[in-house]
């Protein structure tokens, strides 16, 4: 896939994990995924920010936790905003929190912490000279982000009101579309449409920008939340790669609609999913 440079606001454009031991963090994921390292923090700096690349182009980032975070792992979604003081605004009068205040990222970009009225967090990223992930969609880069939600519709009153999301209802679950972003991915790639079309994609699908986890009704360890899915192309080859790196397997390679996914938890507790694409897949019945 050609790499991206800049989205549209309104699309998740960057994740990254906050670990408390980001070198360890480091080493597992180039163990995992293959990734390059770069600190992008100025020498003498207190943290450590190490931008993952896939040959030369940016996918992720392992960081130290922010300073007064607790020392948890976890992986974050950032969407791109044209304005993150807007986004903040807006997140407050939709019923959210401003977890941490727009601030600016030296020349990469300013960014906001939000939650929304469940205590789902999500960042947003007002761009500079960092335009998000260039390398998408392919093994070891992220190709979708998922809300786990026990009130599908209050998140539905709040992603609508700050991002301007409505859903798409499929036999899988819903999905979050961007109205309009299909024609961006169009320019962007002419023939997207017709090629997702005879892939047997159902119409409106080339608007879908991320994707709806409910949480069961009995699951009350769960919190909502964002979470992170890696392309992969062997899931049963990344979970036992994963486990050889000290990694936990939570939900082993299973066959889902369209894919193989499996559940990693990271040796300091940070939780993705990794998806395999397999067309053959098309009709599978979806876990429960």
């Amino acid at each position: 896939m050609p790499e991206r440079d800049g989205y549209i606001p309104g699309v998740p454009c960057w994740a990254d994990t906050s670990q408390p031991d980001p070198a360890a963090a480091v080493e597992f994921y180039r163990g995992l995924f293959g990734w390059e390292f770069e600190d992008a923090m100025p020498p003498g700096s207190e943290g450590e920010y190490n931008v993952a690349r896939i040959r030369g182009g940016d996918v992720a980032a392992v960081s130290s936790p922010p300073p007064g975070a607790p020392p948890a792992a976890m992986w974050n979604t950032y969407v791109w905003v044209d304005s993150a003081d807007d986004a903040a605004r807006a997140a407050r009068d939709a019923g959210g929190t401003v977890a941490m205040e727009p601030f600016d990222v030296m020349d990469a970009g300013r960014m906001a912490v939000l939650a929304d009225p469940e205590g789902a967090v999500i960042c947003v990223w007002q761009p500079g000279r960092h335009r998000g992930a260039r390398i998408v969609n392919e093994h070891g880069s992220v190709n979708f982000n998922t809300l786990a939600t026990r009130d599908l519709a209050g998140a539905k009153r709040f992603y609508g009101s700050v991002f301007g999301w409505t859903t798409l209802a499929l036999e899988a679950g819903e999905m979050w579309t961007l109205p309009g972003y299909g024609d961006h991915l169009e320019a962007a790639t002419p023939g997207l449409r017709r090629q997702m079309a005879e892939m047997g994609a159902p119409p409106g699908f080339e608007d879908v920008v991320a994707s709806i986890q409910p949480i069961a009704a009995g699951d009350r360890d769960t919190p909502p939340h964002w979470g992170v899915t890696f392309a992969v192309d062997d899931a049963r080859a990344i979970a036992a790669r994963a486990a050889e790196l000290g990694a936990e397997v939570v939900v082993p390679p299973i066959d889902a609609p369209w894919t193989r996914m499996t559940v990693i938890r990271d040796p300091q507790g940070a939780t993705f999913v990794a998806s395999q694409f397999v067309p053959e897949n098309r009709d599978v019945v979806p876990p429960r």
